[in-house]
């Protein structure tokens, strides 16, 4: 009976060091999130890729240079189907 009451309490004892353990670590980690300077921000793989330097964004001009490529594609389709008739 009496190992049993020390084995308790030696668990216990345990416990409540981890338990010490983690507040202290809940408690540092709720003073760094109140910090904005410390938050975490998720790389996104696009904007902070290294491949990315030096590249610029896509012009105002993108959607005729769109609407050309869809008519070549089309006149190149039109041959193809003129040829086989």
């Amino acid at each position: 009976m009496g190992r049993y009451i020390e084995q308790t309490q030696a668990r216990s004892e345990l416990q409540q060091r981890i338990a010490a353990d983690l507040r202290a670590k809940a408690a540092a980690r709720a003073k760094d999130e109140g910090d904005p300077s410390t938050a975490y921000t998720a790389i996104d793989g696009v904007e902070d890729a290294e491949y990315m330097r030096g590249t610029k964004r896509t012009t105002s001009l993108a959607w005729a240079w769109a609407t050309i490529f869809l008519a070549a594609v089309a006149v190149f389709i039109y041959f193809v189907v003129r040829v086989n008739s």
